[in-house]
């Protein structure tokens, strides 16, 4: 069939009468779904399907799974695997802000934090909220830059896809409006290709309170986006990012497949997928990779 639904879930808690009840909306709207393939038990499934449009048959199965903690996406059957991954860095691939941790170490983590939240909400200009924190951490002994790299958490699933994507011949770049002493250190920890991000100015060991110019903002990410498929001779149908806040809005847009991971209204709304039940895994098995294909390691 010409498109594939994919419903995902927590570990363990997708069950076989949730898939029935998504064939049956599908097959409410003349779709003839097909069976049910299990990507991994309890967790992944997809459902071939045809005559229905992508963004259609996931208002139907959303609305017929109402309440149920599982993901829902659809797309053309052909073409899923993707052979670039661009991703964010913060409360995507881990689980911190790091500026924000930064911040603390100030007594100025509520105040920076409720900046970073308007700034990945959309509310302001993400290149002037930028500066306008780190003006904040002006005379931080960079001591402590290296001491928060203890405080990254690696969120559950990444190690898995970006170690399964590049045993599988993909490329994986870690783009982030953050900065690069904290993206070089995730990019070893699992294993990206590449990291670009910002740099902090610093004189005589200590944050001046500015950022070398030019700011990696969310242009900046799109280009990099088009920039890397452009070297690696990828259509952009084959290419993926995801992210979480207004900051990706351009990449997710540019990519083949734009994901939203547990990501503010003004990115969810906009990606092609949303994940906000499973892990980063979710990604995986939105390409039709199951669950012996998963490694941990390159």
């Amino acid at each position: 069939m010409a498109q594939i639904l994919t419903l995902i879930a927590g570990a363990g808690t997708l069950d076989h009468s949730t898939v029935a009840a998504a064939r049956e909306a599908l097959a409410a709207h003349g779709t003839g779904p097909g069976t049910a393939d299990w990507l991994a038990e309890n967790t992944a499934c997809d459902i071939p399907y045809a005559n229905m449009t992508p963004p259609a048959a996931v208002a139907a199965v959303r609305t017929a799974l109402a309440g149920s903690p599982v993901d829902v996406v659809a797309q053309p059957a052909a073409g899923r695997r993707k052979m670039l991954l661009v991703a964010d860095m913060e409360s995507t691939i881990i689980d911190n802000e790091m500026l924000d941790e930064l911040a603390g170490e100030l007594g100025l983590h509520e105040k920076i934090a409720a900046i970073t939240a308007r700034a990945m909400r959309g509310e302001l200009d993400f290149a002037d909220s930028l500066r306008a924190r780190v003006a904040m951490l002006a005379g931080l002994d960079t001591a402590v830059l290296a001491r928060m790299q203890d405080r990254i958490t690696i969120n559950p699933g990444a190690i898995e896809l970006v170690a399964t994507m590049r045993r599988h011949g993909a490329y994986c770049a870690l783009v982030s409006g953050g900065f690069d002493i904290y993206s070089g250190c995730v990019r070893e920890r699992i294993g990206f290709d590449r990291d670009q991000a910002n740099r902090l100015e610093i004189s005589a060991g200590r944050l001046t309170g500015r950022v070398h110019e030019p700011i990696l903002d969310r242009r900046s990410k799109r280009d990099c986006l088009e920039r890397l498929a452009d070297e690696l001779s990828l259509t952009r149908h084959q290419t993926m990012a995801v992210g979480d806040g207004a900051n990706d809005l351009d990449m997710i847009g540019a990519a083949g497949l734009g994901v939203a991971y547990r990501a503010k209204p003004i990115l969810a709304e906009a990606a092609d997928m949303r994940v906000d039940h499973g892990d980063l895994t979710a990604l995986l098995y939105v390409q039709g990779y199951c669950s012996r294909d998963i490694c941990r390691a390159v």
